[in-house]
């Protein structure tokens, strides 16, 4: 997550709670709940190895994977990598900023209705200050884990499923606008939500929910309702990550956030545990956010909330 700027228990069960999907209905009924499509749970084990590998990639890289350095393009080609081998079809999208070349990596799902695409996303690149592990090696590395289930349950969802890994989101979400802004408002239409993973592994975690788009809002509150956690309304990142230039052309929007700099209260420790008047992560943005800076079992829940929207909301 980028800065503000001034003038800004382990989940297993798979959660069979019906979603209440918006859309058409007749002489005024209200929509009739359609039952998610069941998702799978997605290994912490398995988002956890992503990270080890992100980790390495910083450390042979000077330390961090930010925009314009190499370990960046090193964490793209990893990500690519488990893609393509999977039967993605993926896409490098290349922008510049700072004076640096950034990159955005896209990644189709073959199949689905290309004209209604549920997409999930994640920035990928860390500060220059260190590895980013949390931010957001977390939401990358549990967005890709998701798209790997995809291909290993030979998922074939009604809608097309897009995932999405940006560049340079530190420096004010350059990738993530730049592909919102060279979309046609044709293929803007297309989209019918966009998800985002940003800072889901805190080690001192909240669980916070944004509350843009109401049916994905609902779909992720489902999730959490199911596993008796209770939710806040994400606003500490409002603005500050690569919903925005979706939400800002009028695609709906919707995430997950576990905290950063701001202080957890003791309403919020009695309600999820953790240590009132410390920072959600205390290492935000700073070289100690690094693979012991992870809280497994926010990392988990997340996770498998993640998957349970992909399904749910692309079924």
């Amino acid at each position: 997550m980028k800065l503000s700027i001034p003038g800004r228990a382990s989940a297993t069960a798979v959660v069979s709670a019906a979603v209440l999907l918006t859309g058409g209905s007749i002489a005024g009924a209200a929509p009739a709940p359609v039952a998610a499509a069941a998702a799978p749970d997605i290994p912490v084990a398995n988002v956890k190895a992503h990270l080890t590998q992100l980790q390495s990639i910083a450390t042979a890289n000077g330390g961090n994977r930010a925009h314009g350095r190499t370990g960046y393009k090193a964490s793209l080609d990893y990500v690519k990598a488990k893609l393509d081998a999977a039967g993605f079809t993926t896409t490098i999208q290349q922008f510049t900023s700072s004076g640096s070349t950034g990159y955005n990596l896209i990644a189709d799902w073959p199949g689905g209705d290309t004209s209604k695409v549920v997409m999930a996303g994640s920035h990928l690149d860390s500060v220059t200050a260190g590895p980013g592990i949390n931010d957001n090696g977390s939401g990358s590395a549990a967005v890709l884990e998701t798209a790997l289930a995809v291909a290993r349950t030979g998922y074939q969802p009604t809608k097309h499923l897009r995932f999405a890994w940006w560049g340079a989101e530190e420096l004010g979400m350059v990738g993530s606008r730049y592909y919102v802004n060279s979309l046609t408002t044709a293929n803007r239409s297309k989209i019918s939500g966009y998800l985002n993973f940003d800072m889901i592994g805190s080690p001192n975690p909240g669980y916070f929910v944004y509350d843009d788009d109401p049916t994905i809002e609902k779909t992720f509150k489902t999730y959490f309702t199911g596993i008796g956690i209770s939710t806040e309304i994400e606003t500490e990142g409002d603005g500050r990550s690569d919903h925005a230039p979706f939400k800002n052309v009028g695609i709906p929007v919707g995430g997950l956030f576990s905290g950063a700099d701001y202080i957890k209260t003791s309403a919020q420790a009695a309600k999820w545990g953790g240590t009132a008047g410390k920072a959600f992560d205390a290492c935000y943005h700073s070289s100690c956010d690094k693979s012991t800076n992870i809280n497994d079992t926010a990392l988990d829940r997340n996770a498998d909330a993640l998957a349970y929207a992909v399904w749910g909301l692309s079924a």
